[in-house]
């Protein structure tokens, strides 16, 4: 038996106590009430202190009120203390027979996650190339072949670097693999902090937070930042990750035409204008520094002009610049000659040039901080692994010791795009000139004298990637990502062209890429020519 002490006695009495105590309130209710009758109707026989009468009784009615109040309240948190007293409220509100909720189950199809593959995308799956071992500029695939890779964001070929991998061995051995926790518990470690001072000094910031997955940083940041009732003003031809930041905040979006400054004006005038009488709110320009889904770059000087004009703060996506433009690979800041601090929130990625892992956002101090509490991927994500930190600090010291590293990469896309552009009769490149990821779309008079769908336009480029493959050289396609179910007419309009992607890198050597251009182009024209007299259309006029 438990004894008086024991928490069994104790749960025991409780109910005994509750039950004197409740009614002691109702006698004591009941009292209460009885003596405000008998005054009230003192009070309609009296004519005398009329007014001192009426306030007793109001005080009076009023402290009957809290008291039956309080005594509901009471019960009603007792109800709910009791198992399964939320399943009887619902059984008072749908009572269903067995035989009902068996056909409710039978009839209930569930969705699926995502979208049935079609045809041609399981056709694509089924000749996807498998690379064993490392991947590098040469590459073994399963089959036993050996291929030119230019498939890989390995600009640099820092993968196969002796340094980096040593540098890599010894913080695994020191370390371990990954620290299994957030950074916000016990995830951060020395190395991580080093990374964060080390990105935020290359860019000339305040300061740098890391984050663990690169594609969850921008479509974190922009969260943290951007609510419900603020205004977002983005460039038509943001990539997914972006979009998906967009559409996580559920702030207000006004797009503007790809790269279009005086498109960009007028929204932002229209934006001005229609919050003069409105309550203030926070504006944003978002855009990225090179395009993933174009390739060109963005007119920053521009930009920040704008944005400085009409007050707004600007976040920078660059993703795919980071690493890239300027003399030391700072991004477009450096190539465009504009300060950083010009800019709101720098989100970059320390994978793909830096073959590290994660991302990052670099500003000022009180916007970093921000982050630690709000940002989604920051908080609820385990930390980078440390590897990949001291991977990715490394790999910058070699971009500000040693440009020449970007200079060698430029010369080699110079030679891919001699091969591709100019002499090719069926692809043009809408990259930018210091962009690697080489992008080549079908001309338009090609397009429009064959007629060609976007769908069309995906099976004859997968057939150019194909026909590359059979001829030694690995490429890829740039695949569009569905759009939200839920953005509006105006975001779906924004049609993805579809674009052979070619990963241009310094693990060649100039013929070497000379001779990888001419297979592509090679490949272009053999299959374009044996679709001439196919469904897809007749061929252009020679």
């Amino acid at each position: 038996m438990a004894s008086q002490g024991s928490p069994g006695h104790a749960e025991q009495a409780k109910p005994a106590r509750r039950s004197v105590t409740g009614d002691a309130k109702i006698k004591y209710t009941k009292k209460l009430l009885r003596e405000v009758v008998l005054k009230r109707e003192q009070d309609s026989t009296s004519s005398r202190n009329t007014s001192n009468h009426d306030n007793t009784t109001t005080m009076e009615l009023q402290d009957a009120q809290k008291l039956v109040l309080s005594y509901m309240n009471e019960a009603a948190d007792q109800f709910q203390k009791v198992p399964g007293s939320a399943m009887l409220i619902r059984q008072n509100f749908v009572t269903l027979s067995e035989e009902e909720i068996d056909d409710l189950v039978d009839e209930w199809t569930p969705e699926p996650l995502v979208a049935p593959l079609t045809t041609f995308e399981e056709n694509v799956q089924e000749k996807l190339p498998v690379i064993v071992g490392m991947s590098g500029p040469k590459s073994k695939l399963a089959n036993g072949r050996t291929v030119t890779n230019l498939a890989s964001y390995n600009y640099y070929n820092l993968v196969a670097n002796e340094h980096i991998k040593d540098k890599a061995i010894e913080t695994l051995r020191t370390y371990g693999v990954g620290p299994c926790g957030p950074p916000q518990f016990y995830g951060t470690q020395d190395v991580h902090m080093k990374t964060e001072a080390d990105v935020a000094s290359h860019l000339g910031t305040e300061a740098c937070i890391v984050y663990a997955q690169s594609f969850s940083t921008i479509s974190s940041v922009i969260p943290a930042f951007s609510k419900r009732g603020d205004i977002i003003v983005a460039d038509k031809a943001c990539n997914y990750a972006i979009r998906k930041g967009l559409q996580i905040c559920r702030s207000t979006i006004r797009w503007y035409e790809h790269n279009d400054m005086e498109d960009l004006e007028r929204v932002l005038q229209r934006v001005v204008k229609e919050q003069s009488r409105k309550p203030l709110t926070r504006r944003f320009i978002v855009t990225e520094g090179l395009f993933e889904t174009v390739g060109d770059c963005v007119d920053l000087p521009k930009v920040v002009e704008l944005r400085l004009r009409y007050k707004f703060r600007l976040i920078l996506d660059e993703t795919w610049s980071f690493g890239v433009l300027g003399r030391t690979g700072r991004g477009v800041t450096e190539a465009q000659n504009v300060d950083s601090s010009s800019v709101d929130m720098i989100v970059g990625s320390l994978s793909g040039p830096l073959c590290a892992g994660g991302g990052f956002c670099a500003g000022s101090v009180d916007i970093v901080e921000h982050q630690r509490i709000s940002a989604a991927a920051y908080t609820f994500s385990a930390a980078l692994p440390a590897m990949m930190a001291t991977t990715a600090s490394e790999a910058l010291n070699m971009l500000q010791t040693m440009p020449e590293i970007l200079t060698g990469c430029r010369e080699n896309i110079k030679a891919m795009r001699a091969q591709l552009d100019p002499r090719s009769d069926w692809i043009t490149v809408t990259s930018a000139v210091d962009n690697p990821m080489v992008l080549c779309v079908l001309k338009p008079d090609v397009v429009n004298t064959r007629r060609l769908s976007t769908s069309d336009q995906e099976r004859v480029l997968q057939e150019c990637v194909d026909e590359c493959l059979a001829n030694g050289v690995l490429i890829t396609r740039l695949k569009a990502m569905p759009v939200a179910p839920s953005s509006t007419a105006k975001e779906q309009g924004w049609q993805l062209q579809p674009a052979l992607k070619v990963c241009v890198t310094t693990g060649l050597t100039k013929k070497e890429t000379e001779k990888a251009g001419v297979v592509i182009r090679h490949a272009v024209t053999k299959v374009m020519t044996r679709k001439a007299n196919s469904k897809l259309g007749v061929p252009a006029a020679a």
